[in-house]
């Protein structure tokens, strides 16, 4: 009798046992999926703002006013003259696309709004001659490079692209230890006399430069582009860390600024500032860079150089720096 009694409330007990391990197995199996999900999103956040560099499709957002480019500057003899490193020689550009190119003329699926828009337009007697060389530093391009660059004729008048100094930032990257001319992983301290030399030198390349043309001259002299977007992560971009990295960056573009504005024919070309935001960090939203009207990335496959739209982006920025100096010139 007692055993029959007590069979019940023996289930019973079994059958909340029985619950309440199936009550913890759905709790572990919520908090296992939330993980998971969790997880999943984290890798799909990262690899989407850290890693996605989605290169966007068609012109860049840099206007140009064609009404500059809708009547003859000069029909004088004129010499476009690129000098400098890889941006200059187009390193990374589809054919017919680097800025120096397209500076010159229209490529054959130009966009539409720079149709008819170019150097040839306004300059009948134009002509071009790029002595830029990828991978050369500010000290090569006056030790070797200007050189052999021939003394024009007084009848041409000068029109003269140039980029120099990345080159002199970011070699070897890392690969070496840091000296004048492959900086990287300098300290400010130790890159002190290296700035000042690259001040001297850099007067001396416009000067230089400006004797190459008794007819005269005009430089357009672009400053040096940020991959990082101002964070200074160089570790992010596949590189060694570089503590100082920034500052150095910074440093070379204020020398640049600033001997720009102090002669009469070099006019500083913003390439910075244009680029920021643009970099490894574009698809970041929360950063102060960031460009709601045009999230891509600009450089190409080596981080070092642009891609096609950032030559675009290049190109305009000169042709709107030249169309606003060369036209009273001349």
């Amino acid at each position: 009798m007692n055993s029959a009694e007590n069979l019940p409330e023996q289930t019973q007990t079994e059958n909340e046992d029985l619950k309440r391990k199936r009550s913890r197995l759905y709790r572990r199996l919520k908090v296992l999926l939330a993980i998971g999900l969790c997880s999943i999103a984290g890798v799909l956040f990262y690899t989407h703002y850290w890693h996605n560099h989605e290169m966007g499709a068609g012109p860049t957002a840099i206007a140009v006013d064609r009404s500059r480019f809708e009547n003859q500057w000069s029909d004088r003899k004129v010499l476009l003259l690129g000098l400098g490193d890889s941006i200059t020689d187009g390193f990374g550009a589809s054919p017919g696309k680097s800025y120096f190119q397209r500076l010159l003329k229209n490529s054959s699926d130009e966009f539409s709004d720079l149709q008819e828009v170019s150097l040839t337009e306004v300059l009948p007697n134009i002509e071009g001659v790029n002595s830029s060389l990828s991978g050369t530093t500010s000290i090569e391009l006056l030790e070797f490079s200007l050189p052999r660059l021939e003394v024009q004729s007084e009848d041409v008048f000068g029109i003269v692209v140039m980029t120099t100094g990345g080159n002199d930032v970011i070699h070897n990257y890392g690969r070496t230890p840091p000296r004048e001319g492959a900086m990287y992983g300098a300290t400010m301290p130790q890159a002190e006399p290296w700035f000042v030399n690259f001040e001297v030198r850099l007067q001396n390349i416009l000067d230089s430069v400006e004797g190459k043309f008794p007819g005269g001259c005009e430089i357009f002299l672009g400053n040096i582009y940020d991959p990082t977007d101002g964070v200074g992560d160089t570790i992010n971009a596949g590189l060694p860390p570089w503590k100082d990295g920034l500052k150095v960056l910074q440093r070379y573009n204020q020398i640049i600024e600033e001997t720009s504005s102090q002669r009469k024919h070099v006019h500083l070309v913003d390439i910075h500032s244009t680029f920021l935001g643009h970099g490894i960090h574009c698809k970041k939203f929360w950063k102060k860079t960031y460009r709601s009207h045009d999230p891509y990335y600009w450089y190409f496959d080596n981080l070092e150089d642009p891609n096609d739209r950032g030559y675009d982006a290049i190109r305009r920025l000169y042709l709107n720096k030249i169309a606003e100096v060369v036209p009273h010139k001349l």
